[in-house]
C-alpha cells in the first residue's frame, strides 16, 4: 500500500483521472481520514440526533466524487476542496428536505389542539449559512470559496493559497473580512 503523502495521493489522483481504476482503489484508503475530516467538521454544527451520520456524509460524498469523470484532478487539496463542496451540497439538500417535511410537505395534518404535545427542536440553520455564502459567492467569489476550503474543508492556509492559486497572506485578509461579513449577515438575519 501507497504512503499517504500529498504527492502519492497527487500521483494517484492524476491516474485515476487517466482512467487507472487500481490507482482509485489504492486511493481511496488513503484518502479516507481526510474526508472523515472534513464531514465531521461538517457534522459538528448539526444538530444533536441528526439522523445523517458522518459515516453515511463520507459514502453518499465517495459516491459522488467517483461519479466525478470529468475531473482533472490537480492535487490532494483540489480534491479535498470538491470533496467539501459536496459534502456541504448534501447537508444542504438534506437540511432543505427536512425543512419542506417541517412545512407540510406529506405530513398529517394536526388540530390546534394537538400542538402543545408536538416538541420543537431549535437547530443551526444550515440553509442560511448556504444562503449567506452563495450571497457572498455573488459579491465576491474567492472569499465565499475560502471558507468553504478553510471552514468545510478544514484545509490549511497554505492549501487553500494553492487551490485558489493566490498567496498565502491573501487567504488570511480574505478569510478575516469573509469571517466578518458572514457574522454580520447571519446576525442581521435571525
Amino acid at each position: 500500500m501507497t504512503e499517504a503523502t500529498p504527492n502519492s495521493i497527487t500521483r494517484l489522483l492524476v491516474a485515476w483521472s487517466d482512467g487507472d481504476r487500481a490507482a482509485l482503489n489504492e486511493l481511496v484508503p488513503l484518502v479516507h481520514s481526510e474526508l472523515r475530516r472534513i464531514a465531521r467538521n461538517y457534522m459538528r454544527g448539526e444538530r444533536k440526533g441528526h439522523t445523517l451520520q458522518t459515516t453515511a456524509l463520507i459514502n453518499e460524498a465517495y459516491v459522488r466524487l467517483v461519479d466525478q469523470k470529468q475531473v482533472r484532478w490537480q492535487n490532494r487539496a483540489h480534491f479535498l476542496a470538491i470533496a467539501s463542496q459536496l459534502m456541504r451540497r448534501i447537508l444542504v439538500d438534506y437540511a432543505r428536505r427536512r425543512q419542506y417535511q417541517k412545512r407540510g410537505g406529506g405530513a398529517l395534518q394536526v388540530t390546534l389542539g394537538d400542538v402543545e404535545s408536538i416538541a420543537v427542536e431549535r437547530t443551526p440553520d444550515l440553509v442560511a449559512l448556504d444562503e449567506a455564502l452563495t450571497s457572498l459567492g455573488k459579491i465576491d467569489e474567492r472569499r465565499s470559496k475560502v471558507v468553504e476550503l478553510k471552514f468545510f474543508g478544514g484545509l490549511s492556509i497554505e492549501e487553500t493559497a494553492e487551490v485558489l492559486k493566490v498567496s498565502p497572506t491573501t487567504i488570511e485578509r480574505d478569510w478575516t473580512v469573509a469571517k466578518a461579513w458572514l457574522h454580520k449577515t447571519l446576525v442581521s438575519e435571525s
